[in-house]
């Protein structure tokens, strides 16, 4: 099937936050690829600890990679323009166009930033897209149904008003609910935005569809718009996690009789999708270790990303879990980090430019003979490697440091010139690279050291493009399509 018309941007919002957005973004990325048009998806502001570079080195959301990896493009800053950052609890660093712009609190983020300039910014952006690619698939934030923050807004139905954007809202029947949750989000919207809400669209759906058919028709009298879709809840596609909010649904405990990899549960934890290969490898079961009693069942520990590492090693050290960590090391089992766990690893971190906060020096776990400096300027970047022995892998990096070693002794070589981490042994070695374990050599390697080896070869790209292709056909099998290409058409 190949379309040529040019189509108004569709757009995706939600009830709620958690409800399968980025999913089914991605889902109908596939598709307009899939039917021989150009798609390109768009989140013109995003909250997230998983991000990751633009090939000219930019960084934005991992959702809006994810989506632009399903219509088969190379992810572009324009895709998600304003990204937020957590770096505690209510403090967020502000990365505008792709690059670091500002730390502010959220409070101040709100109600101190120029939202019309932030808005201009996103809108450039999307102009940019729109000049390229068609049909632009805008990804919504949260609930588009909280009016103390409309006047704020600048990723929601704003976006769908200047834009003329067809609609959709997406609820969560798992979560319970539906009905109020959809009949209060579109009553509570303005006229104007109403009517451009298309369709309802149903998201993980237990059991038979049919049950669900008066369901439906009461949906469709009460807010008088169509449900155009119902997904059914499914485990067996998998696509990349936007953020961690997906972690507390994630293993937490050791399996017998499989490879026990433990990755150590950081408060700022970033780029968890580190591991999500190593989740689809049926000799391994990899869980999310929160307590020193976790550390002691696993074969392999792995220190992730952090997006405040010197208050991750501090909190690992008062809640007992940097001492088990160590004596896991001390006990011969396989401990690697990476980025900000990498750092962690080291003799000191230090931070004499306030990058992270008001503390300036703290001792790390001792493992690797390194020292950091955490510095104002931002990696980011794709890269290639070359592992200790040959084996070569793609990945990124995304971080504000410098590690130094006592004695040079690279785990890596990147992109054929730059020196990167530290290699003790076998066992024991630290990353700026993430995506790493991605590569089924760094896999096998890992396995080995722990007397394992893996009954498939696993082509991880490859099985995620088979992802893509599986979620396009669910939304197929469920949406009426028809109606939404027509919804889309340019009046």
């Amino acid at each position: 099937m190949t379309k040529t018309k040019t189509y108004r941007p569709i757009m995706f919002v939600g009830t709620g936050s958690d409800v399968g957005k980025s999913v089914v973004n991605a889902g109908f990325c596939r598709i307009f690829k899939q039917d021989g048009l150009r798609p390109a998806p768009f989140k013109a502001q995003n909250m997230s600890l998983n991000s990751f570079p633009t090939p000219d080195g930019l960084e934005i959301g991992r959702a809006q990679a994810v989506q632009a990896e399903a219509c088969g493009i190379d992810c572009r800053v324009e895709m998600n323009p304003v990204l937020l950052k957590p770096t505690g609890y209510m403090d967020s660093q502000i990365v505008l166009n792709g690059k670091p712009w500002a730390n502010k609190s959220a409070k101040a983020y709100f109600n101190e930033t120029d939202r019309d300039f932030l808005f201009s910014e996103a809108m450039n952006a999307f102009s940019r897209l729109e000049n390229e690619f068609n049909p632009i698939v805008v990804e919504g934030a949260g609930s588009i149904s909280e009016v103390n923050l409309w006047k704020k807004d600048i990723t929601n139905m704003r976006v769908a008003v200047e834009k003329n954007a067809a609609t959709y809202l997406i609820a969560d029947i798992d979560k319970g609910g539906v009905f109020g949750s959809v009949y209060g989000t579109m009553m509570l919207l303005p006229e104007q935005e109403r009517k451009l809400v298309k369709g309802i669209v149903i998201n993980k759906f237990r059991g038979d569809i049919t049950l669900f058919e008066d369901g439906a028709k009461k949906l469709e009298e009460l807010c008088g718009v169509p449900v155009v879709g119902i997904i059914p809840h499914f485990r067996d596609i998998y696509i990349d996690d936007e953020d961690s909010v997906v972690v507390d649904k994630k293993q937490f405990k050791a399996v017998e009789g499989k490879t026990n990899i433990a990755v150590v549960l950081l408060r700022h934890m970033s780029n968890f999708t580190d591991f999500n290969f190593l989740e689809q490898l049926p000799e391994v079961n990899l869980f999310y270790a929160a307590s020193p009693e976790d550390i002691d069942e696993a074969d392999i520990v792995l220190l992730p990303g952090s997006k405040n590492t010197i208050s991750d090693i501090l909190f690992l050290q008062k809640q007992g879990m940097a001492m088990a960590v160590k004596k896991a090391h001390d006990q011969g089992k396989a401990v690697y980090g990476i980025c900000g766990g990498f750092q962690m690893m080291g003799e000191w971190i230090a931070d004499p430019h306030h990058v992270e906060g008001q503390i300036e020096k703290v001792p790390g776990l001792g493992i690797l003979p390194v020292e950091t400096i955490l510095t104002e300027e931002k990696v980011t970047e794709q890269c290639s490697f070359t592992f200790q022995n040959g084996e070569v892998g793609k990945g990124y990096e995304i971080h504000m440091g410098q590690t130094i070693a006592k004695q040079e002794s690279p785990a890596c070589l990147v992109n054929g010139q730059k020196k990167d981490g530290y290699f003790l042994n076998e066992r024991t070695w630290g990353t700026y690279i993430h995506g790493i374990f991605d590569n089924i050599s760094v896999v096998n390697r890992i396995l080995k050291e722990s007397g394992k080896q893996l009954a498939t070869q696993m082509d991880f790209r490859q099985f995620k493009e088979t992802q893509y292709d599986k979620l396009a056909q669910l939304i197929r099998e469920n949406v009426d399509m028809a109606y939404i290409y027509k919804s889309m058409e340019i009046e």
